[in-house]
């Protein structure tokens, strides 16, 4: 464990974390940890993941720490294995069997450390008939019933980025798996394996649905519920400009409000009667179609209708709510989220920047006691004779 730091650092300071380097869900994991203080070592390839991206924008790498490794070189593993012994939690995100191929597999890092949580991060799961094959986001949702859920009724269902899959269904249930995990090796002195499957974490987030469809209040089919865009006071309206509100009034109170304030009162009782939504949905579009996003803004503005404006990812930031919370931050001249949750105790921040590949291996060095990390030194006697 490293030393104790200041306590605004973070609820997680002095745990460290092995990130093995990929993309998508297994650093954004790695930075959430980071987020809340973890010192975060994420070991990089030579060449870089392959993303595309300038990594000193990648701010999935803020608050972490960066050494170059090369797995394939005869020593690639034993350098690994040095820091996995002095680790609480390490990360990896390749295909089932290509760490154990590579020689940093669960067994070999445990052998070194029984302590260690290692976590796995994959698409597929360690296990079944799919975990060797390829597959992205939308593959994974696809098959979990969510994707299914999306869109309107009578067309292709709607992307919804890779949020869905890779991040919630992905990284979210890796840091809790982690972090259980670790609460239970620091209790029985034992670490152990996690296994994250975005495929399983996505379809755990279908829960309350399942519930629903079990009631017999939720049907299997797109766009025909109460929360997926089917019913006429859940949803997305064009406005005058193009723009989009986003309505959410579905209790009595905020819905009688909601049609107040669009001079639709006498479509009170709409909402109880199914074969009444058509109607409804028409006439809220107009009223919607009538003016400007920004007007309609002002109209909803301070009420308890639950409608909101829907916001580009470059206007987000400028919110008034989001900016009085601080929701996102700058930080290197990249304005980003900032960290979440928060704590009353001690509060997460944006330390540093994206980690350059290999700019802190000295300092990990030093730090870890792993001096393994640090290229021989030169010959001086050598070089004069040359």
């Amino acid at each position: 464990m490293t030393e104790a730091t200041a306590p605004d650092d973070g609820p997680l300071t002095g745990v460290r974390v092995v990130e093995l380097a990929g993309i998508g869900p297994g650093p954004f994991a790695a930075m959430l940890l980071a987020d809340l203080g973890a010192d975060v070592v994420r070991v990089d390839r030579p060449g870089g993941p392959g993303l595309g991206i300038d990594p000193a924008r990648d701010v999935t790498n803020r608050n972490k720490r960066s050494v170059v490794v090369d797995l394939k070189a005869p020593d690639g593993a034993a350098r690994v294995l040095d820091l996995a012994e002095r680790a609480d939690i390490l990360i990896e995100g390749y295909r089932p069997g290509v760490a154990e191929r590579l020689g940093v597999g669960p067994e070999e890092c445990r052998a070194r450390n029984p302590r260690l949580v290692y976590g796995r991060m994959t698409g597929w799961g360690q296990d079944g008939p799919l975990a060797d094959r390829a597959g992205h986001d939308i593959g994974y949702i696809a098959v979990t019933g969510a994707l299914g859920m999306t869109g309107e009724p009578g067309r292709p269902p709607v992307a919804p980025a890779n949020l869905l899959g890779d991040y919630a269904g992905g990284s979210l249930y890796l840091v809790v798996g982690v972090l259980a995990a670790l609460h239970h090796a620091r209790a029985s002195g034992t670490g152990q394996v996690v296994d994250a499957a975005i495929v399983d974490g996505t379809a755990h987030l279908t829960s309350m649905i399942h519930g629903m469809l079990a009631a017999g209040v939720w049907q299997d089919r797109r766009g025909a519920n109460l929360l997926d865009g089917g019913c006429p006071y859940y949803g997305t309206y064009a406005t005058a400009d193009g723009g989009h509100m986003a309505v959410g009034a579905l209790e009595p109170r905020f819905y009688a409000e909601f049609l107040r304030l669009l001079d639709l009162t006498d479509l009170a009782g709409a909402h109880a009667d199914v074969t009444r939504w058509p109607e409804l949905r028409t006439r809220v579009a107009e009223r919607f179609a009538s003016r400007t996003r920004d007007a309609w803004t002002a109209v909803f503005e301070g009420t308890d209708a639950c409608v909101a404006p829907v916001l580009s990812l470059r206007e987000a930031p400028h919110h008034p709510h989001l900016a009085a919370r601080s929701t996102f931050t700058d930080h290197a001249g990249i304005t980003q989220p900032a960290p979440a949750p928060r704590f009353s105790a001690t509060p997460a921040t944006v330390r540093t920047g994206p980690a350059r590949p290999g700019a802190d291996t000295e300092d990990v060095a030093r730090d870890w006691g792993v001096p393994g990390l640090l290229p021989p030194p030169s010959n001086p006697q050598r070089k004069a004779s040359s």
